[in-house]
């Protein structure tokens, strides 16, 4: 029992120690510390990888300059008296270049600026930047002497960009207008085969004015502007063959030939309308009404 009390002093103390300490300013001071710590790591590990990703860009960015003014020197040789589209190709690729050099210089920019923000950039980092403003300078040169290989040539830029547009402009056209005619064929193909079918007592069907007092199914015209709609489940007669009725005796009442459907009693002795020829089925009417 002493043992017992001894333990329990014990475990008071310690818990009051560590109050004790949690709550000094010491310990306080010691987990804000810890805090800050973490947060800095985390500033540098986000500019440290933004920093990467700017630099691939402009990388691939430099790349892609390469090949394009590769491509469009081969296009060069012999240019002249070319036919319209290899002059208008020449045109686009030097366009392609010059919109590439503009990203690769903001990108330069960009990187500029969040070097900037470190306080003080490392050496390593300063001098990648130099390089990669000095490549550009270089790239900027050699784009101006291709410029004055066009205008020698006699290619004019804007105008065969014009062209260029044009053509972009006038393929966006046609592609937006076959987009919309599949939109359209797409509506009107699921319109086609689009069914309803409502099954239901006849106090409901009536209540719908489904059918009449007389219990006669009422013609599709009259019914289009009188019925319930929200009384038939919309399908689409491709895809749906059964349909379950949750009874045990049923009675068509729109007509459908009796040739192109079955009616199966399951093991529960409920039926089902299996329906064997779609199109037959709903050649007559769209809608299924079946009285329970």
């Amino acid at each position: 029992m002493k043992s017992i009390k001894f333990y329990a002093i014990i475990a008071a103390l310690a818990f009051m120690t560590a109050s004790c300490v949690e709550n000094s300013s010491k310990y306080k001071a010691a987990v804000a510390e810890r805090d800050s710590l973490v947060a800095a790591k985390q500033a540098v590990d986000s500019n440290y990888n933004q920093t990467l990703a700017i630099l691939n860009d402009i990388e691939t960015g430099f790349a892609e300059i390469n090949q394009t003014e590769g491509q469009m020197k081969v296009n060069l040789q012999g240019a002249e008296g070319k036919t319209t589209g290899k002059r208008a190709l020449i045109a686009a690729q030097m366009t392609t270049i010059k919109e590439n050099i503009q990203k690769n210089k903001a990108k330069i920019e960009e990187l500029q600026r969040l070097a900037s923000k470190r306080g003080k950039a490392n050496n390593q980092l300063t001098e990648t930047i130099k390089r990669l403003q000095s490549e550009m300078d270089a790239k900027t040169a050699q784009i101006q002497s291709l410029q004055a290989e066009l205008d020698q040539k006699n290619i004019k830029i804007t105008e065969l960009n014009t062209t260029v547009s044009d053509q972009s402009k006038n393929i966006a056209e046609q592609q937006t207008t076959l987009e919309q005619q599949k939109s359209t064929l797409k509506t009107q193909d699921t319109d086609l085969n689009t069914v309803w079918y409502c099954i239901a007592t006849s106090k409901k069907l009536k209540e719908a004015k489904i059918i009449t007092n007389t219990g006669l199914f009422q013609s599709k015209k009259v019914m289009t502007t009188d019925f319930d709609t929200k009384a038939f489940t919309q399908i689409d007669m491709r895809s749906v063959t059964s349909i379950p009725t949750g009874s045990k005796s049923i009675k068509m009442i729109s007509y459908h030939p009796q040739s192109s459907y079955n009616l199966v009693k399951g093991s529960d002795k409920n039926i089902t309308i299996e329906i064997t020829n779609p199109a037959k089925f709903w050649s007559i009417s769209k809608y299924l009404v079946v009285q329970i």
